[in-house]
C-alpha cells in the first residue's frame, strides 16, 4: 500500500468515526458535511463528500463496517450450534455476535447512532438492507422457525419486530448507561439478559 493510499484509508476511518459520533450524540440532520469534515481536522470541507459522496453513502459506510464484522461472529455460532432445536441457541447466534462487537468497542457510540437510524422511517431500510438482511439473519430466523412449525404467522411476523426492537434498543440504553458511568451490567450480563427475555417471547403461548 502507498503512503498516499494510507493516508486515504486513515482519513476515511477518522471521518466515519467521527460522523457516527456526531450522528449519535447530536441527530443525523442536525449534522451537516462541513461539521464532519472539520471535526475530523480536514482542511479541505468538502472532504466528506469527496471520500464518500452523498450523506445517504456515509450512513451506509458506517453500518456496513460494522455488520462485516457481527456477520462473520454470527457465521461462526451457526457452525456450532448446526441444527439445534432450542430457541435459545438461535437467539444467541442473533443476540451475542452484535453484543460482543459493541463490547469491543472502547468509547462507542454505534448503538446509538442505529437506534436513531431505526426510528426513522426514511432510514429503516438503509439499516435493513446493509445489516439486517444478510445471510446468517436469514438462517437463524429460518432455525427459529424451524424449532415452532406450529408459531401462527401473525405471531412470528410480530415476534420478529419485537426481536428487533428489543435488541436495537437495549443496546443503545446499555452503550448510554456506560458512557454516563449509570450501567448496572456488562455487555457480557447485557446479552445474556436480552437472550433471556426473547427466549421467553418465542416460547410464549399464542392466544387464539
Amino acid at each position: 500500500m502507498s503512503a498516499a493510499t494510507s493516508r486515504a484509508s486513515a482519513t476515511k476511518e477518522r471521518i466515519l468515526d467521527v460522523a457516527e459520533r456526531l450522528f449519535a450524540e447530536q441527530g443525523v440532520f442536525a449534522v451537516s458535511n462541513r461539521q464532519i469534515s472539520e471535526a475530523a481536522g480536514q482542511g479541505n470541507n468538502a472532504a466528506v463528500g469527496y471520500h464518500f459522496g452523498t450523506k445517504a453513502d456515509l450512513l451506509r459506510a458506517i453500518v456496513r463496517r460494522h455488520a462485516e464484522p457481527v456477520e462473520a461472529n454470527r457465521e461462526r455460532l451457526l457452525g456450532e450450534i448446526g441444527d439445534s432445536r432450542e430457541v435459545r441457541d438461535w437467539l444467541t447466534c442473533l443476540v451475542l455476535p452484535s453484543v460482543e462487537h459493541h463490547a469491543s468497542l472502547r468509547g462507542s457510540t454505534l448503538a446509538r447512532f442505529t437506534a436513531q437510524l431505526m426510528s426513522d422511517p426514511g432510514l429503516r431500510e438503509l439499516v435493513v438492507a446493509e445489516s439486517l438482511s444478510g445471510p446468517t439473519l436469514m438462517r437463524v430466523m429460518d432455525g427459529l422457525n424451524h424449532c415452532q412449525p406450529d408459531l401462527p404467522l401473525r405471531a412470528k411476523i410480530v415476534r420478529n419486530d419485537m426481536t428487533r426492537h428489543v435488541l436495537v434498543h437495549m443496546m443503545a440504553e446499555q452503550e448510554r448507561a456506560l458512557a454516563e458511568g449509570t450501567a448496572r451490567l456488562t455487555w457480557e450480563e447485557t446479552a445474556q439478559n436480552v437472550i433471556d427475555a426473547l427466549t421467553g417471547l418465542w416460547l410464549a403461548p399464542v392466544t387464539e
